[in-house]
């Protein structure tokens, strides 16, 4: 087994298969979670399913991206089904072509950005306890019919696109220098303070074509997800739609009231956390926490120049093939019309996704996690299947042993995962 790295020295990893023509790491690779199927912990088995999908990709003629954490991420989403990997890998590239990724990280000015965080504050600041990049969104500000007065929704999703690409590089490998360990995935507060059906219903569509983005291409970057100032009835709904899910996501989902504060500083270091939050933390000199983007990735210490911009051969290459709508980038037609219309529709499809590539079924944690959160705070905007599951316990005087739920949509961003997909069993939220 061999490392090569790139700048400074990593010891090598002693328990996991590299490849020497595509693991050019300089940060470390082993995982923390000493889970199967994660870097440093996987097991032979799963070592000659990266081999097997790498060669797959390879005779197919892919050449980038086919380093081993990168396969080992699509592996997990896909429960190691080197098939199905393969498939999502490829959706992936033929994507990511189309979209123009490769183009858009090394060109995109997002100009605007200050001006609609007023109305979508959605942003990258500092780490938690475990070093890992913190995302915040508060979700109770937004203004869609203000922020397209600014921008467009197309422009909204180049600018995730972006961000997801400077969360893979340099985010997560300066993280990981700093932390001495590897760091895969990030720590996500939403804030729901002000969340009514208004907010959620007029962004609806805009993230849920995000979602399609988030879960088909940017798979296992969800680490913990906060939801706090959630509104009264949601920790008891979550409590009921919990017992469907793997207890691996239910891990990651922590359902806060307004009394936060403790519980977040617990694993995020007060002078991190946004004075806003219950913090220490203002960014003066840099215009706010919001706009600051500061975290390790800004320290010279652990910062290091990403590799897509140390390619100038590819500054003007894989420009955008085609315009964003319905049926290759995850974009639905009805979003462009909310800019001269002020507001968004609320028709769905039947999985809740577009695009390329989008699953009916979405099988790894991070799209599981994230479609749930979203399901508590609205009870879906179109009529949808029922199912009857158990009810909560009943109050003192109530008599029930099971409810009708409807099936609806679920989506929200959470920072390194969007996504969208039935959810069982869940039943709506009080607001």
């Amino acid at each position: 087994m061999h490392l090569h790295h790139s700048t400074n020295s990593v010891p090598d990893n002693p328990s996991m298969d590299l490849d020497p023509k595509y693991d050019h790491y300089d940060f470390p690779t082993t995982s923390p979670e000493k889970k199967s199927g994660h870097p440093g912990h996987t097991t032979k088995e799963q070592d000659a399913q990266v081999h097997q999908l790498r060669m797959a990709l390879e005779q197919a003629g892919y050449t980038e991206r086919l380093d081993t954490l990168t396969l080992l991420r699509f592996l997990r989403a896909r429960k190691f089904d080197v098939e199905k990997a393969k498939q999502m890998f490829i959706e992936c590239e033929k994507w990511r072509k189309e979209f123009g990724v490769d183009y858009l990280v090394r060109n995109f000015n997002y100009e605007e950005k200050e001006k609609v965080a007023q109305y979508y504050p959605q942003y990258y600041h500092k780490t938690d306890k475990d070093g890992r990049p913190v995302y915040i969104e508060q979700l109770g500000k937004i203004d869609l019919t203000a922020m397209y007065k600014i921008t467009s929704a197309e422009r909204m999703l180049q600018h995730l696109v972006v961000e997801y690409e400077k969360v893979a590089d340099p985010r997560l490998p300066a993280c990981s220098r700093k932390a001495g360990k590897l760091l895969e995935t990030c720590c996500s507060i939403m804030d729901l303070k002000g969340v009514g059906l208004y907010n959620l219903n007029q962004v609806y569509n805009y993230v849920k074509q995000a979602s399609a983005i988030s879960q088909n291409y940017y798979p296992e970057r969800l680490g913990r997800l906060y939801l706090i100032n959630a509104p009264w009835g949601f920790s008891t709904v979550f409590s009921a739609v919990k017992g469907f899910l793997d207890p691996v996501t239910v891990e990651k989902i922590h359902v806060l009231g307004y009394g936060y504060q403790a519980e977040l500083l617990k694993h995020i270091p007060k002078e991190n956390l946004p004075k806003l939050f219950g913090g220490e933390c203002e960014c003066p000199g840099h215009g706010g926490c919001s706009l600051s983007d500061l975290g390790p990735w800004q320290e010279k210490e652990w910062a290091r120049p990403p590799k897509w911009m140390q390619d100038d051969n590819k500054k003007n290459e894989n420009k955008p093939t085609k315009t964003m709508e319905a049926g290759n980038t995850g974009v639905d037609k009805n979003v462009e019309k909310e800019k001269s219309q002020g507001q968004t529709s609320t028709t769905t499809t039947g999985h809740g996704t577009t695009g390329a590539g989008a699953q009916g079924v979405v099988d790894d944690e991070e799209a599981e996690a994230i479609r749930v959160a979203k399901e508590i705070m609205q009870s879906g905007p179109s009529p949808a299947p029922t199912q009857t599951i158990p009810a909560p316990a009943a109050q003192p005087g109530a008599t029930s042993t099971s409810t009708t739920a409807a099936v609806p949509q679920a989506t929200v961003n959470v920072g390194g995962g969007i996504a969208a997909a039935p959810v069982p069993g869940a039943a709506p939220a009080p607001m």
